[in-house]
């Protein structure tokens, strides 16, 4: 044996070569076996060849791997969903608004109307709905606007003057120095969002705009987007999977398309009282009330507070005949105009309601709070149809 460092004898270098040869060519010709053996694999039905024995899942290696990779995926999309969860908001947004006009793009097609153009003429119908209302209110709606976020602040200062019991109530739990001190440590607030100005309103067009463009894409690629979406399940389960699947569409659909129409209604029947007893900015007040209705259990009742707040502006029998509309709107919407336009598609109990609309307020906002309904009523369904009738038989 050679010295570490030392030179090898000149007889053990070929022997040494010759071993490296004859390793590649054991290589070469084991590659030239793998290629017949892949040339013979190809055939008509699968070019590529069958599938190879799959992995033994209960190795270690392969338990520490899949526990390893599991972590850092799930890791990872939690890291993403906190990153676009501004975006996702809308996305989600425009495909519950894609899912509530997918109705009525589908009467069009059924007659014999492309889907694109049917696609068209109904975002150009809403949207000249939309130009023909704010080419009408848009200059009243500016000037209340603009008197009301002025008036605001002295809302609560011109009522605790013209009442003397309120200023006394004032005096005993000091309502309006809280008020004062929310409004001004909130940069949250409405008055300031409304005099934010050109971040705001660029903010809203920018995200108006990508929901419009969202729900259109949603609305042209829907039935592509379903039947994807029902091929993720396995084909013995598949039909059962349409029912349901179709089920929570359609009563997603219905709840969006009649909570727009009920909220139009109670705004068309606030403007008209207000109108009536000559209360102040009534335009601005039921374009408030009408995207207030828009949010479950909690809505109407806000939107009628602040009703009732600028109604006392006017006399005391007004704001008290103003709380009565409301309560009477709120029995009309909840025993008349919710069953008989929205009906039992998104039927769920009260508790469920108003913890959804908490949970979904809580985790989303608004928008969390406008969706809870149907997402509760979808899960609901799911548990009724697949769960529970699973536990029973258990």
């Amino acid at each position: 044996m050679n010295p570490i460092g030392a030179r090898p004898a000149d007889d053990e270098v070929p022997e040494a070569n010759r071993q490296a040869e004859a390793r590649a060519d054991e290589a070469v010709d084991r590659m030239a076996e793998a290629e017949r053996q892949a040339a013979a694999l190809a055939t008509p039905v699968r070019p590529l060849g069958e599938p190879g024995p799959r992995f033994d899942r209960r190795s270690p290696f392969f338990i520490g791997l899949t526990a390893a990779a599991g972590v850092a995926v799930t890791y990872a999309l939690i890291e993403i969903l906190l990153a676009a969860r501004g975006m996702l908001v809308l996305i989600v947004v425009a495909l519950f608004l894609a899912i509530g006009i997918e109705p009525v793009v589908a009467w069009l097609v059924g007659k014999a109307m492309p889907r694109w153009l049917a696609v068209t003429v109904v975002l150009l119908s809403l949207a000249a709905m939309l130009v023909a209302f704010l080419v009408a209110a848009i200059v009243p709606l500016l000037d209340q606007g603009r008197q009301f976020v002025s008036y605001a602040p002295d809302l609560f200062t011109h009522i605790r003057v013209q009442y003397p019991i309120i200023g006394e109530f004032d005096e005993k739990y000091h309502l309006q120095d809280r008020l004062t001190t929310e409004l001004e440590g909130s940069s949250s607030t409405l008055v300031t969002g409304l005099l934010g100005a050109g971040r705001v309103v660029f903010s809203a067009v920018t995200d108006t705009g990508i929901v419009v463009v969202l729900t259109a894409y949603f609305l042209i690629d829907f039935p592509r987007i379903r039947t994807n979406l029902y091929r993720l399940v396995p084909h013995s389960r598949r039909p059962r999977a349409i029912v349901i699947g179709d089920q929570i569409l359609a009563g997603v659909g219905g709840y969006v398309l009649g909570n727009l129409l009920i909220s139009a209604i109670t705004a068309g029947c606030t403007f008209g009282w207000l109108l009536l007893f000559d209360v102040p900015y009534p335009l601005i007040l039921a374009l408030l009330v009408a995207l207030l209705d828009l949010i479950p259990v909690v809505g109407s009742t806000v939107a009628g507070v602040i009703v009732a707040l600028v109604s006392l502006t006017v006399s005391v029998p007004t704001a008290v005949a103003t709380v009565g509309f409301f309560i009477a709107l709120r029995l009309i919407e909840d025993y008349l105009l919710v069953p008989k336009i929205i009906g039992k598609t998104v039927a769920v109990p009260a508790l469920v309601t108003v913890v959804a609309v908490l949970l979904g307020g809580a985790l989303m906002g608004i928008v969390g709070a406008l969706l809870a309904i149907p997402i509760a009523a979808a899960l609901l369904l799911l548990a009724r149809e697949t769960l529970f009738p699973r536990l029973d038989a258990s």
